[in-house]
Order: structure tokens, then sequence, then C-alpha cells
């Protein structure tokens, strides 16, 4: 039986606004990360990165680095520790196919900034000054870090990587019902190559506890991740290495997979028998984790009315030579729109850089915003209204996973308050036709989805006889809030105050949960609670019951509430029993238990589920200055149940944030020639900052799921889908130029 949530006496915390109960350790500096804690005898690693991005070492000197006083030991691919990695591939919870990437493993050079040395010494600055005194000589080759010029050597990854869809087969004849169609659309979209930048720097403290067992505190979204790399490449066993990340500077999927610190920071420690932190600099970071090179090209096929009669989206991504990472890039197209004749192929092309990562909605940013930019062209090229368009070729079935319905889809409600808060009905559609005095005004729109998925997941849950309550498990908060809404859900289950429960998060000493990915925290973390929770209030009703002259010996668990602290007949608050009297009177000190939360099978079968938005944008474009200003964006979502108001707009603000840079700043400058990424600081790499930034409105369409027991839909994905699609709409519809090449930077807009 379910005792549900309860509001007798006082209103529930789950589906209300609050603020994150993390905030004051984060304010106040108390919260500590990754290369903050304190250890004794602490070293400190700095890396030396390679300079060219092809080729082998011929010869490594660190004779100087050696004799700096303080230095302890200089680690390269001469002198290393061997390692059980080197009889087998060992590939982490996300890795893609192909042989991981391992570090000082020899003197082959695979990218530019390829750690080929750990320069080790009592404090940071030594270590600092020592690293730039190791030299190396170079066998240089000509590195291929361009995806145009070896796309005709592109090919269909032979293995899927692990979670990942692959594009469906064809149907219909996409090709011939093309040629047939009475309007036509066929263009290349490509987005710029995008860095993560987080404000917290990738950092490992590994901390040697003397007795062969290890303590580690890595930068990483997932520590069972972590936990399992250092168990399986140091030939470990897993209870020997406790992996911590308590608080997490922002991920966004770089801390998805162990970086390269991590490696260096244990074969230091273990070799030298004493505890080490390697911190990775900027400039370093911006050598792996990036958002792919994709060459896409949407074709579509319509008649006068705008219904689409063929759909074709190509795609060819980068990846590195020694992995095939994939991303779901083209079935967007299909789930979105309804259509009789597909076609819809992926492949990838071999480059010489590090192995791209999953970056904030990886794929979807990507290829919703080449479907939704040739949607409005296509929009444009049949009169039709934006909207109108997307609603004629509306579809209420997924036909890239065999043609099941969605669970719950509520995009129509989303496209109706977007546009009715944006003013949309005011937009005159011809190009260039509104203006504010220099200014030319464009109003754009655009649709996001996201996959709405849930995972394995345990959790445990303690209370104790003072009627406080412990939860847990080993997820990571990036900084969303998952500390907060796991607070929410465990003070409602029991009918507690959120001040009565502590949650404890990235520890792999607490029940394991999948990495904070994917946008599946809140459904698998969350029912994981719940369930744990829900087990121990059975627990302590059991208690309750057997109490002397108890209000509720003869009442069944179905029937009751918690609420208040107390264990009451719902409806009846007079019949009731406190948690700590009930505990107390049966003289247990803590009642304690661990659930596991599971995806539906069932529901799984027959439904497909997603999370939707609508996204209206307003530009500003100065003539002749070709600058353009974001003024106004409404981003309408539709995500089931909103387990926290607040915290979940904030998702949605930074989501929008990052799809403002996609389609207006953001852009890693690749030297072909080098091999390397030139504009590799937040100098020249330009992010959104607060000038950027104007009017950001967040509504939350009422939407019921049923895909988990707590209707909930992800959030970290879909703020950034379909932004920098609705901002180009915009741009095109101010100045009457469409720009498919991302970001828009004033040369696009003048040339």
């Amino acid at each position: 039986m379910v005792a549900t949530f309860s509001s007798t006496g006082r209103d529930t915390f789950v589906g209300s606004p609050r603020s994150r109960v993390d905030g004051p350790a984060k304010v106040t500096g108390l919260a500590k990360y990754a290369g903050e804690f304190a250890a004794p005898d602490l070293a400190h690693g700095t890396v030396v990165s390679s300079d060219i991005a092809k080729g082998r070492i011929r010869a490594i000197d660190t004779a100087d680095a050696e004799a700096v006083p303080g230095v302890i030991k200089v680690f390269t691919h001469e002198n290393r520790p061997r390692t059980a990695w080197l009889n087998y591939n060992y590939q982490d919870a996300v890795a893609p196919p192909g042989s991981p990437f391992r570090p000082l493993y020899d003197d082959r050079i695979l990218y530019s900034g390829q750690p080929v040395a750990l320069v080790v010494a009592e404090d940071f600055e030594t270590a600092r000054f020592a690293a730039t005194l190791v030299k190396l000589d170079y066998e240089a080759e000509e590195p291929a870090t361009d995806t145009e010029a070896v796309r005709d050597l592109a090919y269909r990854p032979p293995m899927n990587r692990n979670g990942i869809k692959p594009p469906p087969k064809p149907w219909g004849d996409a090709d011939g019902a093309f040629d047939k169609a009475p309007v036509k659309v066929r263009q290349d979209y490509r987005l710029a190559i995008e860095h993560h930048n987080p404000m917290e720097p990738h950092a490992s403290t590994v901390v040697y506890e003397g007795d062969g067992t290890y303590t580690v505190y890595d930068k990483i979204q997932g520590v069972s991740n972590s936990q399992g790399y250092l168990a399986s490449v140091f030939g470990l066993k897993k209870d020997d290495v406790r992996v911590m990340n308590p608080y997490l500077g922002g991920g966004f999927g770089s801390g998805l997979r162990p970086q390269y610190q991590l490696f260096l920071a244990m074969l230091a420690a273990r070799d030298l028998e004493r505890s080490v932190r390697v911190v990775l600099t900027r400039d370093q970071m911006w050598t792996f984790s990036y958002r792919p090179d994709a060459l896409q090209t949407v074709t579509l096929g319509a008649g006068p009315d705008g219904r689409l009669q063929a759909l074709r989206h190509d795609c060819i991504e980068g990846t590195s030579q020694f992995e095939d990472y994939q991303e779901v890039v083209v079935n967007w197209a299909a789930i979105l729109y309804r259509c009789d004749n597909v076609e819809l192929t992926y492949r990838l092309a071999k480059l010489d850089t590090f192995t791209p990562a999953d970056m904030r909605a990886p794929g979807a940013v990507t290829g919703v915003f080449a479907i939704e930019t040739a949607m409005d062209e296509l929009a444009c090229a049949t009169g039709q209204d934006p909207i109108e368009l997307r609603l004629r070729n509306f579809t209420e079935r997924d036909r890239t996973q065999g043609d099941k319905p969605f669970g719950s889809k509520a995009l129509k409600a989303c496209f109706a308050q977007g546009a009715a808060r944006f003013g949309w009905d005011k937009r005159n559609p011809e190009p260039r036709s509104m203006r504010e005095g220099r200014e030319l005004v464009g109003w754009g729109m655009a649709t996001g989805v996201w996959e709405s998925m849930m995972m394995k997941s345990g959790a445990h849950a303690i209370l104790t006889a003072d009627g406080k309550l412990e939860v847990g498990n080993s997820t990571g908060d990036l900084g969303t809030g998952t500390y907060t809404i796991l607070t929410q859900i465990a003070a409602d289950t029991l009918g507690l105050t959120m001040e009565d429960v502590t949650t404890k998060l990235g520890d792999t000493r607490l029940p394991e949960a999948p990495v904070a990915g994917g946008s599946w925290t809140a459904a698998s973390s969350g029912t994981a609670v719940m369930k744990a929770c829900r087990d121990v209030g059975e627990q302590v009703f059991k208690l309750a019951r057997k109490m002397e002259n108890s209000p509720l010996a003869n009442v069944d668990f179905a029937r009751v509430a918690f609420t208040n602290g107390r264990i009451e007949v719902a409806g009846e608050p007079a019949r009731g029993v406190s948690l700590v009297d009930a505990m107390r009177s049966a003289g247990v000190e803590r009642l304690e238990a661990t659930a596991e939360g599971a995806p539906d099978k069932d529901f799984d079968d027959a439904y497909e589920a997603y999370t939707h938005s609508a996204v209206f944008a307003e530009v500003k474009v100065d003539e002749e200055l070709g600058q353009v200003r974001l003024t106004r964006i409404v981003s309408a979502i539709a995500a089931g149940k909103i387990l926290n108001p607040k915290t979940a707009r904030s998702q949605i603000l930074g989501g929008v944030v990052m799809g403002i840079g996609s389609a207006l700043e953001e852009e890693s400058m690749l030297d072909h020639r080098l091999g390397r990424f030139m504009n590799h600081n937040l100098g020249e790499y330009h992010v959104p900052v607060n000038a950027d930034i104007h009017d950001i409105e967040v509504i939350f369409v009422d939407e019921e799921d049923k895909a988990n027991p707590l209707g909930v839909k992800g959030l970290g994905e879909i703020g950034v889908v379909g932004v920098a699609a609705a901002i180009a709409n915009a741009v095109h519809h101010a100045t009457g130029k469409r720009i498919r090449h991302l970001p828009i930077t004033v040369d696009k807009i003048l040339g």
C-alpha cells in the first residue's frame, strides 16, 4: 500500500517554491570542492601538456625540474608505475565505444594539450614552476582536426554507444517524395564547437589513508563512476576507494566521465604513498570536454499548405581517433513532426582531438537547431505562421521507436501559453517590417524537446528517535537543486519539516545512483528516496499500532497520513501518534531502509516520454553596426509535475542563457595547422554576461505524466533546447538574412 503525501495541517513542500537547503553553505564558504579538501602531508601535482596535436615524444628531459628544491618526483611515460589497465580496455559508466585515453601510456601524442608529465612537489607554486622546466622534443605529424576536410571518410559507427538511440530505418521514400514536392527546403547547418566552462576547474584530491585505502575527492557528476574507474584501472577493491563529491561547481556534462587528473593524482599517491592533489588550469580544460563539430543537412519537402511530404536529416559529427563518441542528433525531426517519407543518417569522422563530451542536452542542442531553423524556412516558403506550420505537422506518436504514443505531450499548450504571453499575435510576418528607432526588431520561435528518462537508483532513509531524518545516495548535485528537492520529497513522505531532514549526496558509501546527467536525477533519485522513506514510515506505523491504547491499533496503513511529525488517520487528526512517541515507546533509537527506484517496464513498453517546450525570442538589430541585442525570451515548458518552481525556474534560466551563448557568442576556434583550440580562455571565448541578458520569462505548463511514481520529467536539458533556433529565426525576421552557421556574429549580419 502507498501512503500519499498529506497536506493535513500544513501545505506540502513538493510543488512549492523553496530556497536551496545547500545555499547557506555555498554563500558562506562552508561548502568544499574537490580541490579544497585538506590532508596531512599533501603533495601537489601540476600537469605538463603537449605542444603538438599528433606525433610522438622523441625525448623528454626532467633534470632541471627535478633539481628544484621541493620537487618530489616527475612522472612521465618512461617512469610511471605499471597499472592494471595495461592488460585490458576499461570503459567507464558513460564511455562511448573504443579504447579510452590512457595518460602517460606511451610516447604517442593523440591531441594537443595531452598530458605528457606530472610534476609533484611539496607545494603548488613549486610544482607549477618546475613544470615549466620540463623539456620535450617531439616528432610532429600533420593533424586532421577539420571535420569538413575529412567528411568523405565519415562512417556509420559499427557499435552503438550504450543508451544512445541510433537513427531508425527509413520509412517511405524520402528522396522520391522530395523530388515531387511542390515546396522544397534543403540547407546545411552548423553549430560551432563549444566548451563547457564550469566555474569549478577539474580537480582531484587523493588522500592516502596509510592502510592501502584511499579517500578521493573528485570533480565528477557521479562518484560511483570515479570509484569504478580507479578500482579497475589500478586493480583495487572498490571498498578500498571511497570517492566523495558533496558539492560541484558546475558540470554541464564535463564531469560525467573521470578526467585525466584523477588518474594522475591516484598514480602519484600510490607510488609516493602520500596524499596528492592535482588541479587542472582553465587552459588545460580547453583540451577536452566539448560539444562536437557537426555538419548537418536538413531536407524538407512539403505541399503548399506546409504539410510535410519528405523529411531527411543527415549529420556528420567529429570524434577522436580512439573512441566513437555518439549523440542523438537526427532523430528529433521525426519525433517532433509527422511525415510518411523519412530518412535519418548519422556518421562519424575521426579527428586528432580528444573525445568530445556530453554537453547539456547533447545532440538535441545541435539537431534541434537545424530542424527548427529549417521549419522556419519552410514557414517562410509556404507563407505559414511558424506556430501554425508546426501544428499542421504535429504528431502524437514516435515513429522512431516503433510508432508508440507519447505518455503525455502538452506541447500545444506550450505554443498557446507562450504565444499569448509573448504577444505573438501582434507579429508582422514580413521580414524587416518591424522597427524601433535605428534597430530592426525580429520575433522568432522554435520547439524544444528532450527525453524524459528514469534510471535505476538506490537511496536510504534513517529516522532517529528525536524525529530527525537522513536520506541520501551517491548521485551529485550539479547546482541544480537536487539536495533541495530530495529534502522536500522526504519531508512530505514522512510528514516532517524540511529542517528535520538532512540529505547527503556524492559519497560512494551511500546507496548507488547513476551519474547526475540526462535529466533523470529527479525521477530516479526522487523515487528511490520516496520509497525508502515510505518503508521507514511502514516500520514506524507498525510500532505505533503496538502502543498501549493506540488510536491506530485497528487502522490499515493505506488509511493514514504523515503530517506534522505524526501518523494520523486521514481526515481525523485527533486519531494519531507522533513519530517520536512511537519510537520511544518501543525503545527503538533508529529505523532505516534502503530502497530502489527503477523504470516502469510496462509504461516503457507502451509509451515514449519526452519533455517539450516552446521558445519565443525578440531581438533588436542595429542595421548599420550589425549588433544583435536579445531583449526578450519566453520559454513555456511542459515537464510533468514541478517539484520546486523556484529551483525549476532557475534551471530553465540557466539553460536559456546557455542557448543564448550558442546563438550569439560561443565558438571554440581550432587552428587546423596546429590542431589546437586558440581562444582557450574566458577573455577570448565569449560567454553571456549580465549585460547580454534581459527579460527571460518561464512558464510551466500543467501536464500529468505517469512515467514514474512522482510524475516528474527532467528539467536540466530542456531549457537550452530550441533557444538558439528561436534566436536565429528572430534575426532572420528582423533582417531578412538567414544565418545557418552559429554563432551569429557581426560579420555574418553585415556580410
